[in-house]
């Protein structure tokens, strides 16, 4: 039954290089599969950081033409506050 084995699968530096490499993919505390979990996860965090990067600079346009504009400032307020001046009547359509 042993002359089955390759003689290279008989070699105790081998054996052990297989069962480090075993050990390393499967078994350690920073294996293959946590390994790609990770880089998984840091490729979705990139993603999340890009999107509110783009809208803190939106934002902060946004805020910039508020403070300096005051015809800005009114439009935004009759939309988002559905502030009127006096006299004017609004009418409120819903989809």
């Amino acid at each position: 039954m042993l002359d089955r084995i390759p003689s290279i699968l008989k070699n105790k530096y081998v054996l052990v290089l297989i069962a480090a490499l075993v050990w390393f993919l499967f078994f350690d505390q920073n294996n293959l599969i946590q390994q790609y979990r990770l880089s998984r996860e840091m490729k979705n965090l990139e993603k999340e950081r890009e999107y509110y990067n783009r809208e803190i600079a939106r934002d902060s346009t946004q805020i910039h033409r508020l403070k300096n504009d005051t015809r800005e400032l009114e439009r935004y307020a009759r939309e988002k506050y559905l502030m009127k001046k006096e006299g004017e009547d609004i009418f409120i359509i819903a989809d």
